[in-house]
C-alpha cells in the first residue's frame, strides 16, 4: 500500500483545543480564591496556564509538520536524556521537594516535571524497539527482557521521588503497548501478576501509601485526616447534580477541596457544571481514543501504529485514573487530568506527544 501526506485529523485537533479550552475556564474559576488569598491576584494561576497553552499549542504545530519517522532514528538519544533528567532529581539541592515529593527541576524561575518528558520518551523508546523486533516478541527472553528492564528503571527512578501514581501510568501504558506489538497474552497475564505484587510491595513499605488505601476503603474513618480529600470530592460531585451549580459559584473551591485546580479540578467541574458539563468532557475523551486509535490503526508502518497507540493510551490512562480518585473509585494518586488540569510540565508534553499524533494522521493508507 502507498501512503500519502494529507492535511492532519481535523477531529482530533478540535477535540484538544475543546479540552484545553474547558481546562483553562476551569483552572480559573477553581483557583481564583486560592490565587487571591495566596498571591493577591486571582488570576495568578491563569496567566501561568496560558503560557504554558501558547508554549504547548506553538510547540504542537511545529511538531505537527515534523514527520514522526524522524523519532524512530532519535528514540534512544530522547530516552537517554529523559533518564539523565530523572536521575539529576537524586542529587542534593537539584530537585525541588514540595510536601514531601522531589518531582521538580527549577529553569529559569520555572519548574517543570522529568516524568513527564519520561513519559513521552518512554512511548517513542518502546515504539522503535518493538516495531524493529516484532518476529522475537512472542519470546519471553528475547522479546520481553529490554523492555521491562527499560520500563523497570523508569518506574523504579519515578517511585523513588516518590510518585506511584505516574508510575502505574508508565507501567500500564507499557503493558498496552506490548499487547499491540503481538506479545502473548500468557507472558502479560505473568507481567500483570508481577506488577501487581510489585505495586503492593511499594504501597506496603509505605505508611503514607498503606493510610491512603486505608481511606480509600472507607474515607470516612478518617475524615479529617487522609479521607478529606475524597469526602470533600465527592461532595462537589454530589453536589453538581443535573446542571451544577453555575460557573463560578461551586463552594469547594473556597479553601475546602485541596488541590482544586490540579489534581481534583474534575471535582470543582462537576459541582458547578453537573452532569451535563461532565458528560461533555467525558465523551471528549471517549472522543480522543477513538480518533487517537484510528491514526495508529491506519498508520503506515509499525513504529507510526505504536508511537500512535502510545500516545493515545498515555493521555486516556492519565485521565482514567485521575478520574478514578475523583469519584472514589482508585485511592488518591497525584494524577492530574489532562489538557484540564493546572500544571505546565503535563500540559506541555501532552501538546507535544498530539503534535507527533497528529503528523501520524497525515501519513494514512489509501
Amino acid at each position: 500500500m502507498k501512503s500519502k501526506r494529507s492535511a492532519p485529523d481535523f477531529i482530533l485537533f478540535v477535540i484538544v483545543l475543546l479540552l484545553l479550552t474547558v481546562g483553562i475556564v476551569m483552572v480559573y474559576s477553581s483557583s481564583y480564591v486560592y490565587a487571591q488569598i495566596a498571591y493577591a491576584d486571582g488570576a495568578h494561576f491563569l496567566k501561568n496556564q496560558l503560557i504554558w497553552a501558547f508554549v504547548g499549542i506553538a510547540g504542537m504545530l511545529v511538531v505537527m509538520n515534523i514527520d514522526y519517522k524522524i523519532y524512530r532514528k532519535w528514540a534512544y538519544p530522547i530516552f537517554g536524556i529523559a533518564v539523565f533528567l530523572l536521575l539529576l532529581l537524586l542529587v542534593p539541592g537539584v530537585g525541588i521537594t514540595i510536601k514531601d515529593a522531589t518531582r521538580w527541576i527549577g529553569v529559569a524561575g520555572q519548574r517543570f516535571q522529568p516524568s513527564e518528558i519520561a513519559k513521552l520518551a518512554l512511548v517513542i523508546f518502546l515504539a522503535k524497539y518493538l516495531a524493529e523486533r516484532q518476529n522475537q516478541i512472542k519470546q519471553f527472553v528475547r522479546g520481553l527482557a529490554i523492555p521491562l528492564l527499560v520500563v523497570g528503571v523508569v518506574c523504579g527512578l519515578i517511585l523513588m521521588q516518590p510518585d506511584l501514581g505516574t508510575a502505574a501510568t508508565i507501567a500500564g501504558t507499557a503493558f498496552l503497548m506490548l499487547l499491540a506489538a503481538g506479545a502473548r497474552i500468557g507472558h502479560l497475564g505473568f507481567l500483570g501478576l508481577l506488577g501487581s505484587g510489585l505495586a503492593a510491595l511499594a504501597i506496603m513499605i509505605e505508611p503514607y501509601r498503606m493510610k491512603r488505601i486505608m481511606a480509600f476503603r472507607d474515607p470516612w474513618s478518617d475524615p479529617l485526616g487522609k479521607g478529606f480529600q475524597t469526602i470533600q470530592a465527592l461532595l462537589a460531585v454530589g453536589s453538581g447534580r443535573i446542571f451544577g451549580a453555575g460557573l463560578g459559584q461551586g463552594r469547594q473551591k473556597f479553601l475546602y477541596l485541596p488541590e482544586q485546580h490540579t489534581d481534583f479540578i474534575f471535582a470543582v467541574l462537576a459541582e458547578e457544571l453537573g452532569f451535563i458539563g461532565t458528560t461533555f468532557v467525558l465523551l471528549l475523551f471517549v472522543a480522543f481514543m477513538w480518533r487517537g486509535l484510528k491514526i495508529a490503526i491506519k498508520a503506515p508502518d509499525s513504529f507510526g501504529a505504536l508511537l500512535g497507540a502510545g500516545i493515545t493510551v498515555m493521555v486516556i490512562l492519565q485521565a482514567v485514573i485521575n478520574l478514578g480518585v475523583v469519584t472514589g473509585s482508585l485511592p488518591v494518586t497525584g494524577i492530574t487530568l489532562p489538557f484540564i488540569s493546572y500544571g505546565g510540565s503535563s500540559l506541555t508534553l501532552n501538546l507535544l506527544g498530539i503534535g507527533i499524533l497528529l503528523n501520524i494522521s497525515r501519513y494514512v493508507e489509501e
